[in-house]
């Protein structure tokens, strides 16, 4: 008979011992105060938590997750709550733990050019810090100016500009964490040179399921020489994606290549005023940077793509004013939505670049079959559709349909070879479709995985991977990973 961890007696004991550990100001268990984490940024899932500790220390981190372990509580923590997969949701009756108080950049070595934070600094803030040394931190989601590294790392995030630099991945280089049992361990380290199996690399993307991260180490990279912006406009959505194919085939590597349609557009255009065409249906956004003479000899073949796409009217930002009003229009085209529909959901879904024409005359056909409006924004660069799915929530099986509609876009995902998802992550949302796109052997070695490091299932519970949860073991020795010699203890 499989054993369930936890239970109200456990429960009971384990705030009994966080309110030693807490002051009652950092330790939330009235409704009132558990309101406002039952969701993250994809609303459509919420479960309201036994209660949040908000820890200013990695020993408090420590400490409480060894507490969770040894009362058997499921836990999670999340810093921000801006995940659009549902992956940073409560786990119901467990704990949460809240990390924005753990906001320090520990350590900053502009001659090495990395950073260590903690997991509570806010994306945005690294760049901040770098930026008189003529460095910055590349990955740059759309939420960077209020979501957190710990949650970056948990998610793999990209951005805009993860075309040419990759994703967060790409850009960690260690991580201390504390794993699910307490046990605390330093995976990778400050260089890129790294000896043995990418502990780091498994960690980042895992979505919260091993533990939590108390430091970062990131990489810096020099700030571009030049930035050249290009926003060419479309009369047909397709034209725009195609022009995407022609661009890369062309061996041609932008920072950044992103789409909008005519339904972000306006969004956009009314919540900041961004001045899109009025009469476009969709833009193409590129962007060059680097060094003055490679992007000097890189434009005339850029304009000479652009032309042969199809563009009807083609644009260059003259200033930093004018590029950062067409970038503030595009980083704002998910919250803009919300001037359109009083809900949606957001999807990142992944096609091959060569599909995306194909993918987005599909998605149009979707969505005039199930006569539900899509606002389609995207990192077409790496072909991550960003399909925004609007609905009321408010009319009886409104939802229900909007999510059947996601659904087909995903499995159009996985038809084309691409990816369920992008840089959002499987959370709660996506965990019915990871039988679609992995086979079975698959999912047994990520669960396999998962068991390895938390025998017992406390992290972040529920969460990714879509098979039963196996029974629980009992053995508490030594951890399965020192064993094998891929972790080492602090």
């Amino acid at each position: 008979m499989e054993r369930k961890p936890g239970g109200l007696m456990n429960a009971s004991k384990l705030f009994e011992q966080l309110r030693r550990l807490y002051p009652p100001d950092r330790l939330l268990t009235r409704p009132a105060q558990l309101a406002p984490y039952e969701s993250d940024g994809l609303t459509a899932f919420r479960a309201r938590p036994a209660g949040i500790v908000l820890p200013e220390t990695q020993d408090e981190v420590i400490q409480t997750v060894k507490l969770c372990y040894q009362h058997e509580i499921p836990f999670m923590a999340r810093g921000s709550g801006t995940s659009l997969s549902g992956g940073s949701v409560p786990i119901q009756d467990g704990l949460l733990i809240g990390l924005n108080r753990m906001n320090r950049i520990l350590q900053y070595e502009p001659k090495q050019r990395i950073a260590v934070v903690e997991p509570g600094v806010i994306n945005l803030a690294v760049s901040q810090r770098a930026t008189f040394d003529n460095l910055y931190y590349a990955p740059d989601p759309s939420s960077g100016p209020v979501c957190t590294l710990g949650g970056n790392v948990a998610f793999n995030s990209g951005g805009a500009h993860c075309l040419k630099y990759g994703m967060t991945s790409n850009h960690v280089l260690g991580l201390k964490v504390v794993l699910p049992n307490g046990e605390v361990c330093q995976l990778g380290g400050d260089s890129l040179e790294m000896v043995g199996p990418d502990m780091t690399g498994m960690f980042v993307g895992s979505e919260g399921l091993f533990g939590v991260a108390l430091e970062i180490t990131l990489r810096l990279l020099p700030k571009p020489e030049v930035y050249y912006t290009v926003q060419a406009a479309y009369d047909s959505l397709a034209k725009a994606g195609d022009a995407v194919t022609l661009v890369v085939a062309s061996g041609l590597l932008p920072g950044a290549m992103e789409i909008m349609d005519r339904l972000s557009l306006d969004a956009a255009d009314a919540a900041v005023g961004a001045g899109y065409p009025s009469d476009a249906k969709a833009i193409l956004i590129v962007e060059l940077e680097g060094i003055a003479e490679e992007v000097e000899a890189e434009k005339p073949r850029l304009h000479e793509l652009i032309e042969k796409s199809g563009a009807y009217l083609v644009e260059v930002a003259k200033d930093d004013e004018q590029r950062l009003k067409i970038w503030t229009g595009r980083k704002s085209a998910f919250s803009a939505v919300g001037r359109l529909s009083p809900d949606f959901i957001v999807q990142d879904g992944v096609v091959p670049r060569t599909k995306l024409g194909e993918s987005l005359v599909e998605i149009d056909r979707l969505s005039r079959e199930y006569d539900i409006r899509v606002a389609n924004v995207f990192h077409a660069g790496d072909g991550n559709l960003h399909p925004l799915i609007m609905y009321d929530g408010r009319q009886s099986g409104a939802l229900e349909r909007a999510e059947c509609l996601a659904g087909e876009i995903l499995r159009h995902c996985i038809r084309l070879g691409g990816s369920i998802t992008g840089e959002h992550g499987v959370g709660l949302e996506k965990r019915g479709y990871m039988r679609e796109m992995f086979g079975e052997s698959d999912l047994e070695f990520m669960f396999e995985l998962r068991h390895a490091v938390d025998p017992l299932q406390l992290a972040n519970r529920g969460k990714m991977l879509p098979m039963a949860e196996s029974p629980v073991l009992t053995t508490r020795g030594a951890h399965p990973l020192e064993k094998q010699g891929i972790i080492s203890r602090e």
